[in-house]
């Protein structure tokens, strides 16, 4: 019986699970586990048009299709757009739209949205992406800097913004501009 160690398993696991299937950089893909509480945290019963930000290698974005009305996703690489849409078309998910664009831009010709994901971390809640979202709309980000975030759930109430931190997470910066 061979025994492996952590590290090789791990590097089996990258290797079968992601680099195979055309995941070159990790910081592509969420784990299933942040993606399942972002979708819980925003509150989806299946009627919803949600924007997830920053596409990645689509996971997100599919898993969102299974839960919401409809769904647009935008990503600023180009390649990692076009694997994400190969990879949504082969599993039953060409009914998302991904295009390529600043996430911390949204898709303000697609607004209003009723929850927006961000799957990337920044200091403070993006102006243009809060704009977005209808009055009783949510959004769940990654609030906080380099050394961790606090994954949040922001509501657009009439009186303005409701922000609920809610777990400790850590996300790669959203990059605007």
């Amino acid at each position: 019986m061979v025994t492996r160690t952590f590290d090789e398993r791990r590097a089996r696991m990258v290797e079968r699970q992601l680099r195979r299937r055309g995941i070159a950089d990790d910081q592509t893909i969420s784990q299933p586990y942040i993606v399942a509480a972002m979708c819980e945290l925003l509150m989806l019963d299946g009627t919803e048009h949600v924007l997830d930000v920053g596409t990645g290698s689509g996971y997100a974005a599919a898993v969102l299709d299974e839960l919401a009305a409809s769904v647009v996703s935008v990503e600023r690489i180009d390649v990692l757009a076009a694997r994400a849409r190969h990879a949504l078309d082969e599993t039953g998910h060409a009914a998302v739209e991904v295009r390529v664009a600043d996430g911390a831009l949204g898709a303000p010709e697609q607004a209003p949205f009723d929850a927006i994901a961000v799957a990337a971390a920044t200091p403070i809640v993006p102006r243009a992406l809060y704009d977005q979202l209808v009055v009783g709309g949510r959004m769940v980000l990654p609030l906080g800097g380099s050394r961790g975030q606090q994954l949040t759930r922001i509501v657009r109430a009439p009186e303005g913004p409701e922000q609920t931190a809610l777990l400790g997470c850590r996300f790669v910066p959203l990059i605007d501009g």
